[in-house]
């Protein structure tokens, strides 16, 4: 099978599977190029709520296809570069549905994403050390604001893999499922964020990752799309609220 990116929606729940199982799920130049389109698509997708992103089989992103960093110049690392941004910045909840090895490039998509559910047993490492390459420097910022400096240099220095556990501990991850349990957790909690308001979480996700200028913005989005009232009337009697905002 060809390297691909696949894509599905169900119940306002945007899937896309990295698919490229000869290399365990490994990205090759075409698939780092093409999903910010597949992104934007979903993005623009009135009936997405959230978004998942998960690997093929048993392994979720055992990162770049090294074989294309024999390639001059730096194009592989500027196509990623863009990739993780897009997924960084999509505007909906987006979750990194993990389970075996996510290193190198599995581990900058996965931290691009605003939450991680693990398998046990799964292995994250991020391995730039191991061929000599410079880490970006949006991603070694972003990895640091998700596990801490101490933590960030530990991975950074050594390209050692961790376990699941230790990812857990140190913010990695956000939740570690028994074998066999992800994708059930992972359905449950996507099912809640699609109910929530997403003109809450479209807020507070730029709000966390930093953004200082957009408060008039957001108040006057809140003020024109009735969420607030319907949230309050909804909670008073007792019904689950119709969010309008983003439909």
């Amino acid at each position: 099978m060809e390297p691909q990116l696949k894509d599905s929606v169900t119940d306002g729940i945007a899937t896309v599977v990295i698919a490229n199982p000869a290399k365990r799920n490994a990205m090759s130049a075409g698939m780092w190029r093409a999903l910010p389109g597949v992104l934007e698509r979903l993005a623009a997708d009135p009936e997405v709520r959230v978004l998942v992103l998960t690997g093929e089989g048993d392994t979720f992103c055992a990162g770049a296809d090294i074989s294309a960093l024999r390639e001059p110049g730096d194009e592989q690392q500027s196509l990623a570069v863009r990739a993780e941004e897009a997924l960084a910045a999509f505007p909906k909840p987006t979750l990194a549905a993990v389970r075996g090895f996510c290193v190198g490039g599995g581990s900058q998509l996965a931290a691009a994403c605003d939450l991680r559910f693990a398998e046990e047993g799964a292995r994250f490492g991020v391995t730039p050390a191991k061929l000599g390459i410079v880490y970006p420097s949006s991603s070694t910022r972003r990895l640091a604001a998700l596990v801490g400096p101490s933590a960030a240099k530990y991975l950074l220095f050594s390209g050692e893999l961790i376990d699941a556990e230790r990812a857990l501990r140190t913010g990695l991850v956000d939740e570690l499922h028994p074998v066999g349990g992800l994708d059930k957790r992972v359905e449950e909690f996507c099912r809640v964020l699609a109910s929530r308001s997403l003109l809450t979480q479209a807020a507070a996700k730029e709000f966390a990752d930093g953004r200082t200028d957009r408060d008039a913005h957001w108040a006057e989005q809140a003020r024109g799309s009735g969420d607030t009232a319907e949230g309050v009337a909804a909670f008073l009697e007792r019904r689950p609220p119709r969010f309008a905002y983003g439909i």
